[in-house]
């Protein structure tokens, strides 16, 4: 796997995944190994576009699930390609959903793979819609736990706040933390 950060990559096609992936939970896990079967399937790199720190860390100064080098070691792991590692910083959050879409461009994704929640630009002016209106964009469904609850980074960062570990280790799908 190599690591790259936002607009170095150059590539002349790949299926592309894209979130924040603060934990990498269950739900990221298939979210981006579908991905990563598509992208074999059709013989093209697979790439996954993550921020360094996640927005919601940046912003809200929300608790960080996973620091950077062991989210790189958890992409690692599902056999990834390339991975593109935004600075998620001042200058970064005033960038144009439109400035984000011609770097995806650049990239030349076959597909793009987000969850249902994605947003991106400033003030998450660009959506899923918009994405699809350029690329074969591909919605990921929200991944359900054993209970039937959702998995989100959210979620887990209440479960760990209200010390129920086994409950989040189960959510990250590792034994601990």
């Amino acid at each position: 796997m190599q690591v790259y950060r936002e607009k170095t990559l150059k590539l002349e096609q790949c299926v592309i995944t894209i979130g924040a992936f603060d934990g990498i939970h269950i739900g990221h896990q298939s979210l981006i190994s579908n991905a990563v079967r598509r992208a074999k399937d059709l013989n093209v790199p697979s790439v996954v576009y993550t921020f360094d720190p996640p927005p919601r860390v940046y912003f809200q100064n929300q608790l960080l699930l996973t620091p950077v080098s062991e989210k790189l070691k958890f992409i690692k792991r599902l056999n990834v390609d390339y991975v593109i590692l935004a600075d998620f910083n001042q200058q970064y959050t005033t960038r144009e959903a439109k400035d984000f879409m011609n770097e995806l461009s650049g990239l030349s994704p076959w597909e793009v793979w987000v969850g249902p929640n994605f947003h991106f630009g400033k003030g998450k002016e660009g959506t899923t819609a918009c994405l699809a209106e350029n690329f074969d964009t591909h919605i990921h469904p929200l991944i359900k736990c054993a209970r039937g609850e959702t998995v989100s980074s959210t979620r887990i960062r209440n479960l760990i706040r209200h010390k129920k570990m086994d409950m989040a280790c189960e959510l990250l799908g590792r034994p601990n933390l």
